[in-house]
């Protein structure tokens, strides 16, 4: 920034600068004598005239560009269709650019007031001033640039669920420091490098004291470059208690929204250093996974008979399902010369067996069941509590409450269709299991009635 303004100055003096202020001067000299002011004076106070005419045509600049010249930008913005120059070009922004004239104007006049005063104290300090000034006016013009600029992208919904706001905090951070850095250069007028040279010496303190700021800026940039994370995801992170979802993405902190409404902050980088899982993919695929089992008493597979086959076949869903397995199983016996006087003998369908093709197509009919994905009724390995029969199929319905609806149904359908095949839910026995069995004596209930009358 000084260098330009320098560059700007000198640009000026070499065409001419020099005479004009030489005039400037004797104007002012003269004036100050025919007002009757003594050439003593005169020449001591000329100078701090210039100086005031300067500051005066400075702020004249500012306020004709604030009243005048962003007014008509203004106008001019709000009169086109796009949306996006509104807030770029809003007052609020353009008002920092305003605040800007005046103390570069003061900065490249400077020389005028002091022409022969190039090594004066008070000339440094004025020159120093407006650069601090004109540095901080810049930032702070930077800083509410960019805010606008991710008010338009958050806008748009392309971007809304993108976490930028980590992306900015991080760019004002970085704008803020280089900006403290040059004024820090200009305060103490020590060369940029050095400065920068001795601040390295420093780098570990600042390490530790910004630590957590560093390693958000760094995990917020990893976050959004390999698309880890954005505004409105599904996170699970069981170790610090989140499961919900992602309502905001800061430089420092993450908040997740439970599902019971409370709030878990987490820090960006605990996201790139532990485990966490997104359901986000799953909301924008083709279904919710469901995989759930029941046990079934295995002392209730058998064979099927004749009487079961002809009621199974009676049952829409399996009708086609029967009469192949019946023609495959008739051709495969007689090709092979099974005596059929034992079901022990060549293929027989089990009534589990006709149960899993039921429970395939059943799953396959149901509108909610994504059938372009995996969906199969399998079985687990047996254990003392029974044969696990898993169902496993994706759910179009993807919403949490909707979806453990569309779970209850299935399964309330399938424990009630189970006696129908012949099997039976294996359940470890109650206490009224129990009773029935004789194995305890019936509940006495009349001290009870007693209490209650």
């Amino acid at each position: 920034m000084k260098e330009l303004i320098d560059s700007l100055n000198v640009a000026a003096y070499g065409i001419g600068m020099e005479e004009t202020t030489n005039a400037v001067m004797e104007e002012v000299n003269n004036g100050l004598l025919f007002i009757g002011v003594d050439s003593i004076w005169a020449d001591k106070l000329d100078n701090w005239v210039v100086l005031t005419l300067i500051v005066v045509i400075a702020l004249l600049a500012n306020v004709v560009c604030h009243r005048i010249i962003l007014r008509a930008v203004s106008k001019l913005v709000k009169r086109t269709k796009a949306t996006w120059d509104d807030i770029v070009f809003d007052d609020k922004v353009m008002v920092h650019v305003s605040r800007m004239v005046a103390p570069i104007l003061i900065y490249v006049a400077i020389p005028i007031a002091f022409p022969g005063h190039t090594d004066s104290v008070w000339l440094d300090i004025l020159h120093r001033a407006c650069l601090v000034y004109i540095i901080v006016v810049s930032l702070r013009f930077v800083s509410v640039f960019l805010a606008a600029v991710y008010h338009v992208f958050s806008e748009k919904d392309q971007y809304r669920d993108r976490p930028l706001k980590g992306l900015l905090q991080t760019a004002q951070v970085a704008v803020f420091l280089i900006g403290a850095i040059l004024v820090l250069s200009i305060i103490i007028k020590k060369d940029l490098s050095a400065l920068l040279a001795g601040l390295g010496a420093s780098a570990a303190v600042l390490m530790l004291v910004f630590r957590d700021s560093i390693m958000g800026v760094v995990s917020g940039i990893q976050l959004t470059a390999n698309n880890m994370l954005k505004v409105g995801d599904w996170i699970i992170m069981p170790k610090y208690d989140a499961n919900g979802t992602v309502i905001e993405v800061t430089l420092n902190t993450v908040k997740v929204r439970n599902w019971d409404n409370s709030i878990t902050t987490i820090p960006p980088y605990l996201l790139i250093s532990d485990s966490f899982q997104n359901w986000q993919a799953m909301r924008e695929s083709g279904g919710r996974r469901v995989m759930r089992s029941i046990n079934i008493d295995m002392t209730t597979v058998r064979f099927c008979t004749a009487e079961m086959m002809d009621r199974f076949r009676k049952i829409t869903l399996l009708k086609e399902y029967i009469e192949g397995e019946e023609r495959r199983i008739r051709e495969y016996n007689e090709a092979n010369g099974v005596d059929g006087s034992t079901p022990i003998n060549g293929m027989r369908l089990t009534n589990l067996g006709v149960f899993r093709a039921y429970l395939t197509n059943y799953l396959k009919s149901l509108p909610v069941v994504n059938t372009d994905l995996m969906y199969m009724v399998r079985q687990l390995q047996p254990t003392e509590k029974g044969i696990p029969l898993e169902i496993y199929f994706f759910s179009r319905i993807k919403d949490w409450v909707p979806y453990e609806g569309v779970q209850a149904d299935v399964f309330d359908h399938v424990l009630a269709i189970v006696p129908e095949f012949g099997l039976r839910i294996f359940q470890v026995p109650s206490g009224e299991d129990m009773r029935k069995a004789g194995l305890l004596p019936e509940r006495r209930t009349d001290s009870v009635d007693k209490r209650i009358n």
